[in-house]
């Protein structure tokens, strides 16, 4: 058995010390938030925070957790932080298809937790390693200014103006 912390809670894994976190977290665990995306730490889709650091789950080992701190999308809203991305994702409808989500967020929740107040570049920078089939990107950018900033951000829309077609 191997213990780790998963969002304040020490819970007991019974599995091998090369068991990735992510198959951790949702065969054992049963925390289906935290998704499979590639299994190589490309996508993204697998983030979660490890001591307050943005980390690919999908191929960290959970016999390196020794004294860390999980925290998953399921209690990302328990910080400041986290419920201001919430909030500011609902509010910019970033969601389309919704899977790779709790990437961006956790991703999002890691940039605002050590940058506050981010440039376009400090979050294109941040969110680079988080791929979007849908590309939701613009509205990704456009939340994170939401929450960092706590003023609403107008949608980017296409105009519908027949003029503009032709």
């Amino acid at each position: 058995m191997i213990s780790i912390n998963v969002n304040g809670e020490d819970r007991q894994v019974d599995g091998p010390e090369d068991m990735p976190l992510l198959w951790a977290l949702r065969d054992v665990l049963g925390m289906t938030g935290t998704k499979f995306g590639c299994g190589v730490a490309q996508c993204g889709a697998c983030t979660v925070h490890v001591n307050g650091q943005a980390v690919r789950s999908c191929v960290l080992p959970i016999g390196t957790l020794k004294d860390a701190k999980v925290t998953t999308v399921e209690a990302v809203g328990q910080s400041e932080q986290g419920k201001k991305i919430q909030q500011a994702w609902l509010d910019v409808e970033v969601v389309q298809c919704g899977y790779c989500q709790s990437g961006q967020i956790m991703s999002a929740a890691a940039l605002l937790q050590h940058n506050p107040n981010p440039s376009d570049a400090d979050i294109d920078a941040a969110m680079s390693g988080n791929i979007c089939r849908c590309g939701t990107y613009v509205r990704v950018r456009q939340a994170i200014k939401q929450a960092a900033t706590g003023e609403k951000v107008a949608m980017q829309t296409i105009p519908n103006d027949a003029e503009a077609v032709r």
